[in-house]
């Protein structure tokens, strides 16, 4: 805008200070989006130690996948489709997990298991005798 198309009042002109010409500022509402609900969760370090412990069935490295989706669809914006990510990758997570632990525990149990047979048939073996390991097999052998 041009100073030769703006009319001032009679009494004002411009660098003076003139207080009938002023009008007073109304307020500026700016709109930051929602605040009420965040952005979906990834999970991409839960997925990382998944994938790098143990990873049976490759559900470790599915969790992996899907928390790289969410991510790159939680930067462009695409929500819905970020937070369908991100449950898919909470589910691998949570089964994975449970298989990563699952798997010692059961090993751990054969393992007393299997002490507690030996301890208990026919007297004690002797794993480090000549027959040790001949009367450990004849335990398999029917």
């Amino acid at each position: 805008m041009d100073n030769h198309s703006y009319n001032f009042p009679s009494d004002c002109t411009p660098l003076t200070n003139c207080k009938s010409a002023r009008k007073l500022a109304g307020s500026t509402v700016v709109n930051m989006g929602s605040t009420g609900k965040s952005p979906p969760r990834d999970y991409l370090v839960w997925s990382l130690c998944n994938t790098l412990y143990v990873n049976f069935c490759c559900l470790g490295f599915m969790a992996l996948i899907y928390s790289i989706k969410a991510r790159d669809q939680k930067t462009q914006g695409n929500l819905q489709m970020a937070q369908e990510c991100s449950d898919k990758a909470k589910w691998y997570n949570i089964l994975a997990a449970g298989w990563n632990l699952l798997i010692p525990l059961l090993a751990i149990v054969l393992l007393v298991l299997l002490l507690v047979h030996l301890g208990s048939s026919k007297g004690s073996f002797d794993f480090l005798g000549e027959d040790g390991f001949q009367n450990f097999m004849k335990l398999f052998s029917w």
